[in-house]
């Protein structure tokens, strides 16, 4: 099972990370609450027109990919409608909710039961600070994010 979360969260956070233009600033909804999402489809094109005349949502293509796009509404990016690996799982489609600081975060969820996805947390590209993937007690996947970029090991000296 965690093979297959794997597999099916690596493009998803590889979107969270292209989502962003490299001088956008980075999003702060404040801890505790979401600040992305993603949302899984095998139809694009189908996918776009549901929601977009559900929500009234705009979608803003990817320079990186032709496999999602970004969610806007009114003028903010909130998150991305991407095309599923294969089927669509309990494991398609993550909400990531804002953190102080991902790698205390993550210690703490591991502490209190849940497994951090193997590769996670990382940083983001262009300082747009980490992520991080676990699945809690029970097996939902949930996805944190932090405005800072992990901690840098201090250089032995």
């Amino acid at each position: 099972m965690r093979t297959a979360l794997l597999a099916l969260t690596l493009p998803l956070a590889f979107l969270f990370v292209a989502q962003t233009k490299p001088d956008a600033k980075k999003p702060d909804v404040g801890p505790g609450r979401i600040a992305w999402f993603d949302i899984t489809t095998t139809d694009l094109t189908k996918s776009r027109e549901f929601y977009g005349k559900l929500f009234d949502w705009k979608f803003t293509a990817l320079a990186e990919t032709k496999l999602a796009v970004e969610i806007v509404a009114g003028d903010v990016p909130i998150g991305t409608l991407r095309v599923a690996e294969g089927k669509i799982s309990g494991f398609n489609g993550v909400v990531y909710v804002q953190v102080p600081d991902i790698e205390l975060s993550c210690k703490k969820a591991t502490e209190l039961g849940a497994t951090v996805v193997p590769g996670f947390p990382f940083d983001l590209s262009n300082d747009k600070g980490s992520i991080g993937l676990f699945t809690d007690p029970v097996g939902h996947p949930l996805g944190m994010y932090s405005r800072t970029a992990l901690a840098k090991a201090k250089p032995v000296k």
